[in-house]
């Protein structure tokens, strides 16, 4: 089943923009309080995972979202084509060291799903190795949990049409521009691909760390989704400042 084509990438229609802006003041202050928390309390890792497709917003989610937090309590990681060093390592190698301590926010811009997503494109591994890093990821990503890990995963959900209109914006915006690669282009051209290999990822590896599926047409209903969804986690978590 193609879960992603069944999920609109739009606001649900009675949800405004002035709705979302209005509370995103208070989720800012809310996130920030309960991050302080996290931090002073020091018991709970958290690990953020944000994929999607090429311009679905990863970095502005980052910047919008998280831009409240206190730098010393949360570290950024982006993942990208892995360098000749992480090559001569199991594919999971890259990510051991950036995996968060107590108290601390850990973001993945990308993540190990590259490590299933790129090679499936570019059939650069035969297939019963890539449905072997299904097993790894799973057994992973279990394992962190049983230790007190908090995952929280979210695929930005973008549609075609928008996607083609950011590619167009960031060739033409001199402050995107910087942004653009011909490799966009290409995986544009893709897109089927990507959105089928998504949907394995999504059903494949989401048992025991649920995928959020985030409607990330308008950037900002995706602010607005994440940080509800990250408040509601840690509010969850009953943080307490130590005695």
């Amino acid at each position: 089943m193609n879960i992603l084509r069944s999920i609109s990438t739009i606001a649900p229609a009675k949800f405004s923009k002035k709705q979302a802006e209005k509370q995103i003041s208070s989720f800012h202050e809310k996130i920030f309080s309960l991050q302080h928390k996290l931090y002073a309390d020091s018991s709970h890792p958290i690990l953020i995972i944000l994929q999607g497709m090429d311009t679905s917003g990863k970095d502005g989610t980052i910047r919008h979202v998280f831009s409240c937090i206190n730098p010393m309590g949360c570290n950024v990681k982006s993942f990208k084509t892995p360098t000749i060093e992480e090559r001569k390592h199991d594919f999971l190698w890259r990510i051991y060291p950036h995996l968060p301590e107590q108290g601390m926010i850990q973001i993945f811009n990308r993540s190990h799903y590259e490590d299933i997503l790129m090679p499936t494109i570019e059939k650069s591994l035969p297939e019963e190795l890539i449905e072997e890093r299904y097993h790894y990821i799973n057994c992973f990503e279990k394992q962190l949990q049983a230790s007190g890990t908090i995952i929280m995963k979210f695929f930005l959900h973008i549609s075609k049409k928008e996607q083609d209109k950011r590619i167009k914006a960031r060739k033409k915006d001199p402050n995107k521009k910087w942004k653009y690669d011909k490799s966009d282009d290409k995986a544009a051209l893709q897109w089927d691909s990507y959105e089928k290999i998504y949907t394995q990822i999504i059903n494949k590896c989401g048992e025991e760390t649920p995928w959020q599926i985030v409607p990330a047409d308008q950037k900002w209903y995706r602010n607005f989704f994440v940080a509800n969804q990250i408040i509601n986690k840690l509010e969850s978590l009953n943080l307490k400042y130590p005695s």
